[in-house]
């Protein structure tokens, strides 16, 4: 018994490591992303899945550990971070395989992608640079437009509901922002 429980405590305590070095990177290649370094941000996310891979290995024959939560948060924000790498290289949304994460987590971080692709759309309008915001607000519509359909409780989805509502605000100002910013551009002589 003694020796189950040192088992299970070594692997949370290495999978809680590698979830916060996954989160840190997802953060971290975000930044990348918002300054256009896309192939550092892309190599930075490639090595914190590497590890975390790794740690969170010893997570099998520990259930309640995996499903604990922190696995998930950290999924979720690389889910986050590998959507807003891939809409804003002009790549499609990847897939939860392809992320390699569950459903919940990919949903929840498809979800807050949206928040960074408003954050570079209103930084290319602050720019006077409208050149792929239009694509943009659309990613950010296909993604609430999913979202709307996934009609199931929360302790499936990880919350998603009040998630989708926040998206939903975050698109419309961003519309709302657009539009705008497209009106002031056709009005002025140099438009």
């Amino acid at each position: 018994m003694v020796a189950h429980l040192e088992e299970k405590h070594a692997a949370r305590e290495k999978a809680l490591r590698a979830s916060r070095a996954l989160i840190q990177a997802s953060a971290r290649s975000i930044r990348q992303v918002h300054r256009g370094e896309m192939a550092e941000a892309k190599a930075r996310l490639d090595e914190a899945r590497a590890a975390a891979d790794e740690g969170f290995a010893g997570l099998g024959g520990h259930p309640d550990i995996e499903h604990a939560g922190f696995v998930h948060d950290a999924e979720k924000e690389y889910a986050e971070a590998r959507a807003t790498l891939a809409l804003v290289s002009g790549a499609p949304l990847p897939s939860p395989e392809e992320v390699g994460v569950n459903a919940a987590a990919w949903l929840n971080g498809i979800a807050e992608a949206a928040g960074e692709l408003r954050r570079v759309i209103l930084d290319r309008l602050r720019q006077g640079d409208f050149d792929g915001c239009e694509a943009l607000l659309e990613a950010m519509d296909d993604i609430y437009a999913l979202l709307v359909t996934i009609d199931f409780p929360d302790a499936m989805t990880g919350g998603l509901r009040r998630t989708t509502d926040q998206t939903r605000g975050i698109l419309e100002r961003t519309r709302g922002d657009l539009t705008m910013a497209i009106v002031q551009r056709r009005a002025t002589p140099e438009g």
